[in-house]
């Protein structure tokens, strides 16, 4: 089953909470999702003000969360939590497919 837009960013600032600065290649990784809908995605939540992109050491561009995406985060952990009928869906049609 395909993931939504908005789970794909939450999926991208949970991974994001967890660490200060990760690279692309790591949120790919850990957020399981394709390289361009990733870049797609974090055009998306650089404009909201949910992450930051910043440049490090040597050249090297990372992303952060910034306290507004932290936020935002704990919203959408709270609508996962008053929906977990939707997760319990999931998990069915997972199962029949």
């Amino acid at each position: 089953m395909r993931r939504s837009k908005l789970e794909m960013y939450s999926d991208i600032l949970k991974v994001l909470s967890q660490k200060k600065f990760l690279k692309v290649t790591h949120i790919i990784y850990k957020a399981n999702i394709n390289c361009k809908i990733l870049k797609d995605a974090l055009d998306f939540l650089i404009k909201q003000g949910l992450i930051e992109k910043r440049v490090i050491g040597s050249g090297t561009l990372v992303y952060a969360s910034t306290p507004h995406g932290t936020e935002i985060l704990k919203f959408f952990r709270e609508i996962e939590k008053m929906l977990p009928l939707l997760k319990e869906e999931e998990k069915i049609v997972s199962l029949l497919s």
